[in-house]
């Protein structure tokens, strides 16, 4: 098993929280679709924060197994600014909001899809990973189109990607357990 992959199946955990934490960001979102903007943008900022701290834990466990270490913590520290924003500009519009999530989405989807494509060779289930940039990246796409959509369907739409995209990091991480444990 190449270094790289040892050291993200030592930390399969990591990837688990992450997948746990859209998960639960997205039954929120599902369960109470009728938030206001300001909850809305209250749990969003949270998740964001937590997913962009774990991704640069990521990042810098990575840093001595592979030059694209950065690629992780960009993914963090872009998850870490959406998160401030939507905490402390809670009265920016609906708009602006929905466009600077579409944005972050786009963007860390893709790094996710190249980090993917990166371990496809040294990892089973690589997939997964790909699939929640994929997943990421087609939400971010589908909210820059619709930004004047209600807030009842962009919440809708919020939860089930981010139920989509826990699902998908939870497999990787089980797969990545396995291999720790194989």
């Amino acid at each position: 098993m190449a270094r790289l992959v040892r050291v993200m199946a030592a930390n399969w955990w990591v990837v688990l929280l992450r997948g746990i934490a859209a998960i639960l960001f997205g039954l929120l979102a599902l369960i109470w679709p009728g938030l206001t903007v300001y909850a809305l943008l209250l749990v969003f900022g949270g998740y964001a924060i937590f997913d962009g701290i774990m991704a640069i834990t990521v990042g810098f466990q990575r840093r001595t197994a592979d030059e694209g270490w950065w690629s992780w913590a960009l993914d963090g520290f872009l998850s870490i600014v959406i998160g401030l924003m939507a905490l402390f500009w809670p009265a920016a519009t609906a708009l602006v909001f929905v466009i600077w999530m579409a944005a972050w989405a786009v963007i860390a989807g893709i790094f996710r899809i190249i980090a993917a494509i990166r371990l496809r060779r040294d990892i089973q289930g690589e997939w997964a990973l790909g699939l929640s940039g994929l997943l990421l990246a087609v939400w971010g796409i589908l909210m820059a189109m619709i930004p004047a959509a209600g807030l009842l369907s962009i919440a809708w739409l919020i939860g089930t990607f981010a139920l989509l995209i826990g699902v998908a990091m939870i497999v990787l991480a089980l797969r990545l357990r396995g291999m720790r444990q194989g």
